[in-house]
């Protein structure tokens, strides 16, 4: 099996992606936005950087581990 990794991407790679607000996000413009990509990949971004910015990809596996670490 291979191992999830995180890694870092242009926006190109998502052409027709549906991003949305993380319920985690701030009210004061600092919005991160999640969307589902391929198969098995969650895509992360920082709204500031506009729809033209970089992302990161999790695998399925790393995206629950990083939300486990938020929630108390």
């Amino acid at each position: 099996m291979a191992e999830d990794r995180v890694s870092f991407v242009p926006v190109s790679a998502a052409t027709g992606v549906m991003w949305r607000k993380s319920t985690f996000s701030a009210y004061n413009g600092s919005c991160v936005e999640v969307a589902d990509l391929a198969p098995g990949q969650i895509g992360v971004r920082d709204s500031k950087a506009g729809p033209h910015g970089p992302f990161l990809v999790f695998g399925h596996a790393d995206w629950a581990s990083f939300l486990r670490t938020l929630k108390p």
